[in-house]
């Protein structure tokens, strides 16, 4: 179990163990920090349309609180969670969403993209029709808009940062406005280092700085806060890295990305600048 296929969206717990929503095997798979072989925890069979199984899953996050996966579980248009104990059944808890990315604040509110509507949706524990957060305004690209969002972050103040992928930015929202603000990715598609190319992944650190998979271009890029332009921490121009999705960190500073068109996971050592190919 040493392969993936297209994978998507990706988690590093605390133990840096890689969870990787690897899509078109569909299923999950869990690797343990220096692990030479992957182990299948959700999914994989050609029965992916059944409760106990996922199709072309795009994100999974671990909810320690319940012990449990929850995956975006694209092709069967929901989000489902599924318990790590042996015997337990998974669970369907938002029905009839288009999810692409999503992430959980410290409420355990979930806050999931939508790429046919075009917004963001915070769910709270029991709720399933949810609040819109981001977009919610049909496709295009005003402030108040989104068109094809993927990738979603949170921060302590409940700021959504989302990645605004067919409109080439990343866009912030902060709690209860009405239209977002945009810090990174201007003038359109492109390679400027004030550009962007189909954003996916994004994570955002305490001092507000960006960083996004640039899928298009193959780099990830770090936009300081309040930045006009960007910083390519890691440049696939020479074939390191294809097409990235998810984007992640661990405990040590270190940056994973999922790399859908080379199916692999690196992760990148960004104070030595090594590059790791882990999976």
């Amino acid at each position: 179990m040493n392969q993936l296929y297209h994978p998507n969206g990706l988690f590093v717990d605390d133990e840096e163990t890689v969870y990787v929503a690897d899509r078109l095997n569909n299923r999950i798979v869990q690797w343990k920090a220096n692990a030479t072989t992957g182990e299948i925890v959700a999914g994989e069979t050609a029965l992916w349309n059944r409760v106990s199984q996922v199709g072309f899953p795009t994100d999974v996050i671990v909810d320690k609180e319940t012990d449990s996966l929850i995956i975006c579980d694209r092709s069967n248009r929901r989000m489902v969670l599924w318990p790590r104990r042996n015997g337990a059944c998974a669970t369907t808890i938002i029905s009839n969403i288009a999810c692409r990315g999503w992430t959980m604040d410290e409420n355990r509110s979930l806050y999931v993209s939508d790429n046919e509507k075009h917004e963001v949706r915070r769910y709270r524990i029991g709720e399933s029709q949810g609040t819109v957060v981001a977009g919610g305004n049909g496709e295009g690209n005003r402030l108040d808009q989104l068109k094809e969002p993927r990738y979603v972050f949170v921060d302590r103040d409940h700021t959504v940062y989302v990645s605004d992928c067919y409109n080439h930015r990343v866009m912030k929202w902060t709690e209860g406005a009405r239209k977002g603000i945009v810090v990174a990715g201007r003038e359109g598609q492109g390679r400027g280092l004030q550009q962007l190319s189909f954003p996916r992944g994004v994570v955002v650190d305490q001092l507000g700085t960006v960083y996004v998979s640039d899928g298009g271009n193959n780099r990830i890029m770090r936009w300081l806060k309040g930045a006009t332009e960007g910083t390519a921490i890691i440049d696939g121009q020479e074939g390191s890295l294809g097409g990235p999705v998810g984007l992640s960190f661990d405990c040590h500073g270190n940056i994973y990305a999922a790399e859908f068109y080379c199916h692999r996971v690196q992760r990148f050592d960004l104070i030595n600048k090594n590059e790791i190919h882990l999976h």
